[in-house]
């Protein structure tokens, strides 16, 4: 799975404003990539059976859309919507005509006059097994055609009662959104739009509104404006008098709000730009709108006044409250982000969403966009270890982690339906790659079953995960699936919530009445399952509640699932015999409650006559609804399905308006349905008829009735059936063998007592099997299988462990880290817990039960610390150990180490940090000419050069998931000289003390000393050092030409030292900071050891001072003299190569700084090494 996501096959957008309103939405192919067509759409409203990628989407029973955006389709087509009506078309750019789509492959298209041959019985016919053979060839060895199992067609051509209008002035317009109220209502509105591709952007609008069921329309274009360009069109979906329209954002952000079904609109400016709507499912003026900045908003007046609920809103992961659940219904769900990246789970009230009235659910963070809310229950991820842990709330209640068997290991997981207080959810496991497995749960969502393994799924045009799993409406607990098995997709159902499951068995006779070979389990009938991209078209399988069982598919007959020889087969026994009614994909409505069936031929072609059906697909008779041919782009039904009129949208050319066809199935009818019209017909599986625990009889008009049902007339009586072992399944950690028994698996025990069971009191014992939820059934086996209260025996503590809350191993310095007690047995309310938390303080409790939510705690102290709990009861103890890694967060490393060294001489690195104490750390160096790196747990190494050179160090620091590094340049030479410089005063008022500058003034100063000493560039350096009193180095270094000739000798560096204490004694050296300001340079003193900047107490300066407060008081000048080489000196203002930072000490200036004359300066060997003079101010 990848996270807990919103279902939806297509981006979410109109949200449940669509839901009933009967909105058709014309587009065709691409015009979601465009925007206009396809605006995001909220998670509730999105078709429930198709979800997002790498979410847990919640999908919905039947593929049903409660209220979808605007999608793309494939074809021009054909379709009524399930209950909510909306379809999309979109005409081809630049010639106006619809967009066609190419055959599916493996299928040959026939012509018009061969399907008038072929319903004749004329020409050639097609076997099951998808051979054409004529059809006077009878098969060898076959048994006789049965003419009253061939599907039967009036070759008759009747007339419907229709009428047509032309959209004139819209022929260039290529998308179209329509709104059907209905339920009565005479009034249809038409939102036409003119989508540039060029441009990327809709140009122009039109509105039309007809209040006489589609006959005529009127333009209603100077009610809102004619320069407003409307890019959308939304309904309230519990009252669809209030209409609301948005304007293209490109030119202004409006609403236009209609109260009286669009006759008259007010127009609202937005000062934010409207990405997708959330309508409340009870209150019709209540609103939550997102912006295209990730704001959300809330409205009461229904759009009229807008307020800011919360920033940073995770895209469709908002929800109004669930009724029945919430106690309030303006509270609002939703899944925000936080300033560092990190996902919430938030609730809060409409009208109060303040940081103070927040409240927070889920304890901690959640992955990105994992959080839904659905019926009873709320859903969200949380990865830890890598590896992905789904909690569920049931009522809202407190978060539990959802139980699949012990080694499924899931990978990704989605939501499929969580009706009848139960959750499916289909599950892809560590070894599957294109299938998933279905598990179904107890009431609270906790715990879950295999239903069925390997349910084939493929990705949506979005890249979203389509799972090929169907439920059938009007049935309780029947599915269909496409499972894939020896690399073969068959087609299986199932009755009582995936219990059992079986094949399909293959009509007995084809389209014509000759006999189908098809023996199960070889050959059998398999149906594509997909519904369609648009949620209201009627897509390839179809079933209503009001034709409970009736189902209508595509598919074929043979040993597997094929793309190719599609036929259309229909089921009026609730999937138990199948009829084949045509041999290519149509489009099957259901008129009048599903008395009627419509179907009209997928075709790139103009057509002008539909068929239909009143003995639910048996025989058909031809109609036409036009005069003249047209291309189809769409249908609209009125919504209820309890009136006969439709409206066909299409274009009699490519270039022509939009021609709305009114067709009235009035007069098709002879009168009424009365109670002598029905008959009685019980739902069965195979002969049985007890299914989901009752008997269930329905009414069905008789098929030779030409009568009209109007209102629903399916009603139902039921009667509990005597439960049965068929009536349960397996309880969890139980796997069902191949005797039928329900088992232990190998990784569960069943003698593990719940943590809330304690001595007296009782738990239910699992006799390894529940009954399937919503099953009806009585007495009979129930007592046996039911769980069984046990009292609670005693036992001695277990399986004790201690573990943080979040899975990890680290807790941050002085914030809360959440420790969890976990113990697989023992009398938990009667047991004393110690926890201790290895930093001196321990706790006590009397009961596991009160540290269910955790045991906080906060170290103020960086280390690592043994955690250990101890559990005791009368029966025994157990003890459990945690090592916990506690750090805080290391900001910055500085590497110190001498700027020069001389060749073989050892120098140490060491890496300083900020702050100083972060926890466990790993060092990695890496110097010199070394491929591989020196890896260490100290913070300082030492090491040598054997040749001269500049060479780079670099330390790397590991500390958590943070990786911080510095690197310096360090040169390294026979011999050199050195000596410390001093300025005057007034540059201490201009040292920000931050190395940008320090590297800048070095420049300057050695500026300075080339001009005035005439000694070339490259035997000089000058590093100013960090701290104040401001302080510099002086290097004297041998140079070499690129020949190798000429490298100057110690006797050469010695003049060269001379010649530079002499300018500067005689104050010759000096440079200009800024305007006005004069800095001398004075040579302090010669060092005698490398400076390095190690020791953090001592500054070198400072004790210069001391020292120099001494000399004065004393009127003694120390003289220094070297006579030997000096060791390595830090080449720092020149060869650096990375940013530095340093925290220094500041030191008061020094009263005098010593005189050093040309005529005392030594050589290296005549020093005697003083510590004072070769330390300098710690970095950190």
């Amino acid at each position: 799975m990848g996270k807990v996501g919103a279902g939806g096959g297509s981006p979410a957008g109109l949200s449940a404003l669509l839901a009933g309103a009967g909105l058709l939405v014309l587009c065709a192919p691409g015009s979601c990539g465009g925007g206009s067509c396809c605006p995001p759409r909220h998670p509730s409203a999105a078709p429930r059976w198709a979800p997002t990628p790498g979410g847990l989407p919640h999908q919905g029973p039947r593929g049903r859309a409660p209220a979808a955006p605007l999608p793309q389709l494939g074809r021009p087509l054909f379709a009524v919507a399930p209950g909510d009506r909306a379809l999309s078309l979109e005409r081809a750019p630049g010639t106006g005509a619809p967009v066609a789509v190419a055959p599916r492959s493996g299928r040959k298209r026939r012509s018009g006059e061969d399907l008038e041959k072929a319903e004749r019985g004329e020409g050639t016919s097609r076997s099951p097994r998808g051979v054409l053979r004529d059809r006077g060839q009878q098969e060898p060895g076959t048994p006789e055609r049965d003419p009253d199992k061939a599907t039967r067609f009036r070759l008759e051509e009747l007339k419907l009662t229709s009428t047509t209008f032309a959209l004139t002035g819209d022929s260039a317009h290529n998308q179209a959104m329509v709104h059907w109220s209905g339920h009565n209502s005479s009034v249809i509105l038409i939102l036409t739009k003119l989508y540039d591709y060029n441009l990327g952007s809709i140009t122009e609008s039109s509105l039309w509104r007809s209040t006489d069921y589609g006959t005529t329309y009127e333009k209603l274009n100077d009610k809102v404006g004619l320069k407003t360009i409307l890019s959308y069109l939304y309904v309230c979906p519990t009252n669809k008098r209030k209409i609301m329209l948005l304007t293209d954002p490109e030119i202004e952000s409006s609403l236009l709000i209609s109260s009286d079904e669009g006759a008259t609109y007010q127009k609202y400016r937005l000062n934010f730009y409207i990405q997708s709507l959330l309508f409340h499912p009870k209150q019709e003026d209540w609103i939550l709108a997102y912006s295209q900045d990730q704001k959300l908003y809330s409205s009461a007046e229904f759009g009229r006044r807008w307020q800011l609920i919360q920033e940073a809103v995770v895209p469709n992961r908002f929800y109004w409250s669930v009724m029945g659940s919430n106690k309030e219904p303006d509270l609002i769900h939703l899944e925000a982000r936080t300033v560092d990246g990190h996902s919430q789970y938030l609730t809060c009230r409409m009208q109060n969403c303040t940081e103070a009235n927040r409240n927070k659910p889920f304890p901690g963070y959640i992955d990105p966009d994992s959080l839904i809310v659905q019926d009873d229950y709320v859903f969200v991820q949380l990865t830890s270890g890598g590896r992905p842990h789904y909690y569920v709330s049931y009522r809202r209640n407190a978060f539990a982690q959802m139980k699949l068997p012990k080694y499924a290991l899931p990978k990704d997981m989605h939501v499929i339906s969580t009706d009848e207080n139960q959750v499916f959810a289909a599950v892809q496991e560590w070894n599957q790659n294109d299938t998933y497995n279905l598990y179904i749960s107890d009431t609270r969502g906790v715990y879950f079953t295999l239903a069925l393994e390997n349910v084939q799924s493929s990705r949506g045009p979005e890249g979203n995960v389509m799972i090929d799993l169907y439920e059938v409406a009007g049935i309780k607990g029947m599915f269909l699936a496409n499972k894939k098995t020896d690399n073969q997709v068959k087609t299986f159902i199932t009755y009582n919530k995936g219990r059992d499951w079986r094949l399909l068995q293959a009509p007995d006779t084809d389209l014509r009445g000759d006999p189908v070979h098809c023996l199960l389990p070889y050959c059998s009938l398999h149906l594509h399952l997909k519904v369609s991209e648009n949620p209201y078209t009627s897509g390839i399988i179809a079933s209503r509640d009001t034709a409970p069982s009736i189902i209508v598919a595509s598919g074929n007959i043979g040993s597997e699932l094929s793309d190719s020889d599609i036929s259309m087969f229909v089921s009026s026994d609730a999937g138990n015999t199948w009829r084949q009614i045509f041999e290519e994909e149509h489009s099957v409505l259901y008129l009048d409650q599903g008395g009627v069936l419509v179907a009209m031929k997928h075709t790139s072609l103009p057509i002008r006559h539909l068929w239909l059906s009143f003995d639910e697909g048996r025989s058909w008779s031809k109609y036409s609804f036009t005069s003249i041919p047209l291309f189809v782009d769409g249908v609209l039904g009125e919504p209820g399905e309890e009136t006969l009129i439709m409206t066909v949208f299409g274009h009699f050319s490519h270039r022509s308006e939009w021609q709305l066809v009114k067709v009235d199935y009035k007069s098709i009818f002879d009168r009424r349905c009365a109670e002598e019209d029905y008959r009685p017909w019980q739902l069965h599986s195979q002969g049985e008829a007890c299914i989901m625990g009752a008997k269930r009889i329905y009414k069905k008009r008789k098929s030779e009735r030409k009568c009209m049902q109007g209102k629903y007339a399916g009603a139902m009586e039921s009667e509990p059936c005597v439960c049965t072992e068929a009536d349960f399944d397996c309880d969890y950690g139980y796997e069902r063998h191949s005797n039928g028994q329900c088992l232990p698996a190998f990784w569960f025990n069943p003698s593990s007592l719940s943590k809330d069971c304690s001595l007296g009191q009782s738990y239910l014992n699992s006799t390894g099997y529940r009954k399937v939820v919503s099953n009806n059934c009585t007495d009979g086996v129930r007592e046996q299988y039911t769980a069984k209260p046990q009292k609670c025996p005693g036992k001695a503590p277990r399986g004790l462990r201690i573990v943080t809350a979040d899975g990890k191993l680290t807790a941050e310095q002085g914030h809360n880290v959440t420790l969890m007690v976990q113990l697989e047995e023992g009398d938990v309310q009667r047991t004393l817990i110690q926890v201790d938390f290895g930093d001196g303080i321990a706790v006590s409790y009397v009961n596991l039960s009160s540290m269910e939510d955790g045991i906080k705690h906060v170290y103020h102290n960086v280390g690592i610390f043994r955690v250990t709990v101890q559990v005791d009861n009368s029966l025994g103890s157990d003890s459990a150990v945690l090592y916990l890694h506690v750090t805080c967060p290391l900001e910055h490393v500085h590497l110190s180490l001498p700027f020069v060294t001389t060749k073989n001489k050892e120098v140490n690195a060491t890496a300083v940090l900020w702050p100083s104490q972060v926890g466990t750390l790993t060092y990695v160096w890496w110097y010199g000419n070394n491929t591989e790196p020196l890896i260490t747990l100290e913070g300082s190494i030492a090491f040598k050069f054997t040749s001269e050179g500049m060479n780079t160090i670099t330390v790397q620091v590991s500390a958590g998931n943070a990786i911080l590094q510095d690197t310096k340049t360090i040169a390294v030479y026979e011999e050199f000289r050195s000596l410390r410089l001093s300025f005057s005063p007034n540059l201490d008022d201009y040292n920000p003390d931050i190395p940008e500058w320090r590297r800048d003034v070095s420049r300057v100063i050695k500026k300075a000393l080339v001009e005035a000493t005439g000694v070339p560039a490259q035997h000089i350096l000058v590093a100013v050092l960090p701290g104040l009193p401001t302080a510099a180095e002086l290097f004297v270094l041998p140079h070499q030409d690129p020949t190798g000739e000429n490298k100057r000798s110690a006797e050469d560096l010695e003049q060269i030292s001379e010649l530079l204490i002499h300018k500067l004694n005689q104050n010759s050296v000096h440079f200009e900071l800024k305007p006005g300001v004069q800095v001398l340079v004075h040579a302090a003193h010669l060092t005698a050891a490398p400076l390095v900047d190690l020791t953090p107490t001592h500054s070198g300066s400072a004790m210069l001072m001391l020292l120099s407060v001494v000399f004065v008081g004393l009127a003694v000048f120390v003289i220094y003299k070297f006579k030997r080489k000096i060791p390595g000196i830090n080449v720092y203002a020149q060869m650096q190569n990375e940013k530095e930072r340093e925290m220094v000490s500041r030191v008061s200036h020094p009263e005098s700084r010593p005189y050093v004359p040309q005529t005392e300066l030594r050589r290296p060997g005549q020093l005697i090494d003083e510590k004072v003079e070769s330390q300098l101010i710690a970095l950190i």
